[in-house]
């Protein structure tokens, strides 16, 4: 994932570079802007952490996040508000897959989501064919591989997540216009607002998979690459 947002920026720098080093330029897509809805499509790669916070130090804890890289996929709808203010609804898929290492064990994570922010777009003045914006909101995740309603815990290696999960959303991004479309390579950071752990049982010993964990939220990072 690293080496995807170094190549990002590197595309950034290089097309910032070409089109501010020309004074006049012709404008593709003129009107694109004035347009009160607008649709279109986006694809990317994504690598998730998580946030994790303790009540007590237990006998499987702490436990550390072994990240491998996933892949999001979607589509756009825009609301022109202002002239440089909109609202996006973005839904889509994103997949993942993480390890998470007990101190004696481990447990896989495999998860597909069904992710629904709304988000509104702040954009800069165009300058010739670019524009950059930051942009910010909520959404709500659908867990398909969350095991909630699974009757197995961790006692059978079964680790649970829940299905319902709400998040915020963060990120900047430019807007390159060509002759038939708008290309929009964004970074985007995906933050839990609730705790997305399904406890475990109850055992008259408790748990010491779960019952040490007060708060584990998603902390994710996406590249976005979008299609208007």
């Amino acid at each position: 994932m690293k080496k995807s947002i170094t190549l990002f920026t590197m595309c950034v720098l290089f097309f910032c570079t070409n089109l501010t080093a020309q004074k006049k330029k012709v404008l593709q897509l003129p009107d694109f802007d004035e347009r009160p809805l607008y649709w279109g499509f986006y694809l990317g790669l994504n690598t998730i952490d998580y946030k994790l916070s303790y009540t007590i130090d237990g006998p499987q804890t702490p436990v550390t996040i072994e990240k491998k890289p996933g892949f999001n996929v979607g589509l756009i709808g825009g609301l022109k508000l202002r002239d440089n203010l909109d609202i996006h609804f973005e839904p889509g898929l994103y997949s993942n897959a993480s390890t998470i290492n007990y101190r004696t064990e481990e447990r896989e994570i495999s998860s597909t989501y069904l992710h629904v922010p709304v988000l509104m777009k702040l954009s800069a003045k165009r300058l010739n064919n670019m524009r950059p914006y930051v942009l910010g909101g909520v959404a709500y995740d659908h867990n398909f591989s969350s095991n909630q309603e699974n009757g197995d815990d961790n006692t059978a290696k079964q680790f649970r997540m829940k299905t319902h999960n709400f998040m915020y959303e963060i990120g900047f991004g430019i807007d390159f216009y060509f002759p038939y479309f708008k290309f929009s390579p964004s970074i985007r950071g995906l933050f839990a607002i609730n705790s997305e752990l399904h406890p475990d049982n109850p055992t008259p010993g408790g748990s010491p998979w779960t019952d040490p964990i007060d708060f584990m939220g998603t902390r994710g990072v996406f590249l976005k690459l979008s299609f208007e």
